[in-house]
């Protein structure tokens, strides 16, 4: 299927890769990004250089408002949305739970969890046949945090995408005579900039030789993995997440 795809955060790392691989499948694509405007355009600028046709949009997706606006934007200039990654997300700050600040953890369920139940809330009111849609699909990103539990490290974060995983089952199902897929994809060890902005910038080499295949990931296989899940090859998975994290 090709039609109208956003992106949250698209300005880094695999909502990037995202953005430029589902342009070069045909799809008009919003980059979505909060503070890194130069980075958001340069997606766009490296789309649209390609052939393809990209817009950078401002918006916290853990804010409603900026929701809203967002879809309005997307309504506006490329046509109402047809695909969703929902990528946006934070880990918050590391360590233990005895050392947690409820802001801290307020902050990252805001943004990894209510973040994205809000965006679908807003796509399947554009998709759904029940609205007067075509249908679509919405991919959510998750972790592979939300198995391993995230022990001392960042357990709001495993939780919120847990909470991400049950989400997407949960929808799934409601949606499913409504033209719509809901489907998860849960990245292990990817190499991104997240990990240094965790302030741990040597996790992926540490990490690495744990994964059964030996290495970490790149941006570049998931984004082809969450391609792939919107794809009419995958028509018939829904209410699932699928691991993309080299057996570990």
């Amino acid at each position: 299927m090709t039609g109208v795809l956003v992106v949250t955060g698209a300005s880094r790392g695999i909502g990037a890769a995202c953005a430029i691989l589902g342009a070069a499948q045909g799809f008009k694509v919003c980059v979505n990004y909060n503070s890194s405007p130069d980075r958001a355009e340069a997606v766009v600028a490296e789309i649209n250089a390609a052939g393809g046709e990209a817009i950078a949009a401002v918006g916290d997706m853990g804010r409603e408002a900026d929701i809203i606006q967002l879809f309005n934007t997307v309504d506006q200039e490329l046509g109402p949305v047809t695909a969703l990654i929902n990528n946006a997300g934070m880990t918050g700050n590391i360590g233990r739970l005895d050392e947690m600040t409820e802001a801290d953890m307020t902050d990252v369920f805001r943004l990894n969890l209510i973040g994205p139940f809000v965006c679908a809330r807003e796509a399947v009111k554009r998709m759904s046949t029940k609205h007067g849609g075509q249908g679509g699909v919405i991919v959510n990103i998750t972790s592979a945090a939300a198995r391993l539990g995230g022990a001392a490290q960042y357990l709001h974060y495993a939780a919120s995408k847990g909470g991400l995983e049950t989400f997407t089952k949960g929808l799934g199902l409601e949606v499913a005579m409504e033209g719509i897929r809901v489907v998860g994809l849960q990245p292990g060890v990817i190499d991104t900039e997240i990990h240094a902005r965790m302030g741990l910038p040597d996790r992926v080499a540490q990490l690495a030789p744990t994964v059964p295949m030996g290495r970490a990931g790149t941006a570049e296989e998931m984004a082809r993995s969450a391609l792939w899940l919107i794809s009419d090859a995958a028509s018939y998975i829904n209410a699932t997440t699928i691991e993309a994290t080299g057996g570990r």
